[in-house]
């Protein structure tokens, strides 16, 4: 993968309406009624604007990653027209793990990989790193659904909160959006 630096800005133009803006837990974001998702020195002038960076994958085995490159469906599916984009902060006991501990809380324990793999291929997704870049989140996640998914996605965000793992966000904000 070659790494992509994508901005998700808030404003009046873009492709994606956006139908929801909550903060989960921590600070909001501004309100606006359209998303654009873009290379960041194409990022037009809007509310707030979040960068990121695509990345390896992380905290997965060489079976974890090869089952999820096996099942999961690129972006962009004409059918996918639902997204969410969901920052997330995690807090300074987070980053103050080992990568092992890290891993241990967020596969062995949580269980994230095998959760996320119980919806694919219906929900594609891509991570966008930012916590070295100086954003204000750790984390930009941005999966893609069709409507009839919605209730699936529903399900294993609910999943994803219940875990361990999520003990330690202490900033999330959750955005629903709809391709127009």
């Amino acid at each position: 993968m070659h790494p992509q630096t994508v901005a998700f800005t808030a404003g009046e133009t873009g492709a994606w309406r956006i139908l929801s803006c909550t903060a989960v837990t921590g600070p909001a974001l501004g309100a606006a009624p359209r998303l654009a998702v873009t290379a960041a020195s194409a990022a037009p002038e809007g509310v707030w604007t979040l960068t990121g960076v695509t990345s390896n994958t992380r905290y997965a085995t060489r079976a974890e990653a090869a089952t999820l490159a096996a099942r999961q469906e690129g972006l962009g599916r004409p059918a996918a027209t639902r997204a969410a984009l969901i920052p997330i902060r995690k807090s300074a006991a987070w980053w103050a793990l080992a990568q092992d501990e890290r891993r241990a809380v967020f596969e062995e324990r949580s269980h994230h990989t095998a959760i996320g793999l119980d919806y694919l291929p219906q929900v594609a997704r891509r991570l966008h790193h930012c916590r070295d870049i100086g954003g204000p989140f750790d984390f930009l996640t941005w999966f893609e659904y069709a409507p009839a998914d919605a209730e699936a996605f529903e399900h294993m965000v609910s999943r994803l909160r219940a875990t361990e793992e999520w003990h330690y966000v202490e900033a999330e904000v959750d955005l629903r959006l709809e391709r127009v």
